[in-house]
């Protein structure tokens, strides 16, 4: 790990102190082009550590801090989510799968920080599962599994959907894993595949129910 300070944080508002962890990509060409972009005091962004395709991770701001990645959204019914988060950007152009030193490097720092600050799995989002409609990363892509098999993100599949395989059924069941941020069905629908079912398509199904963590 190396240290790149960015000047683009603050105070965590209210005493609140880290409770989940963000992962987004970059969207953009190489790992120094983002971290000179959330370096600039001119875009108001950073994030507390960029992880590099090779397996490197840079440190951009301290723990402690509020950090500028996460935008306007909710998970749990919490908003502020700067302030209750630790941002991991990671080094992807969000066209193409994330490589095994890249995965490594975040498996060890997300062990690390989860075990710092007591964050469980289930706190462990995509950038996409708290601003559902507005963010996509890190995107399709990204193998969730992998972190879930270890403990450090939540796993897929326990829930028992039962006959009822309506809308309501399935909201209820997205506010239960977290899901709560303000969107209507079809991007609700979107948001849980693109986390849990990234490939699916067509209409509700009762398989989106079973993907959800939480009944």
């Amino acid at each position: 790990m190396r240290d790149h300070p960015s000047p683009n944080f603050g105070p965590r508002r209210d005493g609140l102190t880290p409770s989940i962890i963000v992962l987004h990509y970059t969207a953009m060409a190489s790992a120094e082009a983002a971290i000179d972009r959330l370096c600039d005091p001119k875009t108001d962004v950073s994030a507390h550590y960029v992880i590099c395709r090779r397996g490197e991770v840079i440190r951009l701001v301290a723990e402690d801090k509020r950090a500028w990645h996460a935008g306007a959204g909710e998970w749990r019914g919490q908003t502020d989510i700067n302030s209750r988060s630790i941002g991991i950007e990671l080094d992807n152009a969000a066209d193409h799968p994330f490589p095994e030193p890249q995965m490594a490097a975040l498996e060890h720092l997300l062990s690390d920080l989860m075990a710092r600050w007591a964050i469980l799995p289930e706190d462990v989002i995509g950038h996409s599962d708290m601003a559902p409609g507005r963010k996509s990363d890190p995107g399709p892509r990204f193998d969730w599994a992998r972190l879930a098999r270890q403990g450090l993100a939540a796993p897929g599949g326990p829930s028992r959907p039962g006959p009822d395989v309506s809308a309501l059924r399935f909201r209820e069941c997205a506010r239960a894993a977290g899901f709560t941020a303000d969107m209507d069905d079809a991007t609700l629908l979107a948001t849980v595949r693109l986390r849990f079912r990234p490939y699916a398509k067509g209409p509700l199904a009762v398989e989106d129910i079973a993907a959800l963590p939480l009944d």
